[in-house]
């Protein structure tokens, strides 16, 4: 008789990295799931590594698929043309939500859960610069239709698989998050968002000449290949990835 597989156990952090919310809401929709009566509550947690819960990734993964409704898809952004164009904090409230940052953190802290900016404007002087990402409503509207956390839907998009990156490369290159998570062993961006957003990745902490990327990607966050190594070579076996 075959043994059942463990199932993938992921805490606050990283359940928070895929559905676009922060880890205190993730605690509470836990605490608070004796008050839920709209639908089934949120699963027990099943271990704890540490003081950290730790939840069954597919039972969680399975209430956010079947959650009732949430403030954001009742939302009703105001109309718009297609083509108009957004900063971060009015596309926060395009999409209704209350902090006008979230959109920039979005792009800060879960690289691949929101969409590139359309445009990308130089701005400010040569002592002091800076940048201004702008999205497209048709953009926005894509991205709401089918954000991750809302459970799969014909047509929606699948996060773009990460890329092969070579080991024996440059050391001294600058290599970006995606880039980053390959070289690691991760299986998406947001699982290693998480782990980075957890002090897991403590040589990753401290970035590489990000400025010096041009473009799109200029003041993104970036890593030499030998930095990002010497971190692989740092970790645990067993990490969850």
């Amino acid at each position: 008789m075959a043994s059942q597989r463990a199932p993938r156990l992921a805490d606050a952090a990283e359940i928070a990295a895929e559905q676009g919310l922060t880890p205190a809401r993730i605690t509470a929709l836990y605490t608070g799931r004796a008050q839920n009566t709209a639908g089934k509550p949120f699963p027990e947690p099943v271990d704890k590594r540490g003081r950290a819960r730790l939840w069954d990734h597919a039972q969680v993964t399975e209430w956010f698929t079947h959650r009732p409704s949430a403030r954001l898809a009742e939302h009703a952004p105001p109309s718009l043309p297609p083509d108009t164009l957004l900063n971060g904090a009015e596309a926060s409230r395009y999409l209704g939500y209350k902090n006008s940052n979230q959109v920039t953190t979005f792009v800060r802290d879960h690289p691949g859960y929101f969409p590139e900016p359309d445009v990308v404007e130089e701005k400010g002087t040569a002592e002091n610069p800076y940048r201004r990402q702008l999205w497209k409503v048709e953009t926005l509207q894509a991205w709401m239709a089918t954000r991750p956390g809302r459970g799969r839907r014909a047509g929606a998009k699948q996060a773009p698989p990460l890329p092969d990156v070579p080991v024996d490369g440059d050391p001294d290159e600058l290599l970006g998050a995606s880039q980053a998570a390959a070289l690691l062993g991760y299986k998406s961006i947001n699982s290693f968002s998480s782990s980075l957003s957890q002090g897991n990745l403590p040589l990753l902490k401290t970035t590489d000449g990000a400025a010096e990327n041009a473009g799109r990607q200029n003041g993104r966050r970036r890593w030499t290949r030998r930095r990002i190594l010497e971190q692989a070579a740092q970790r645990p076996r067993n990490t969850s990835r």
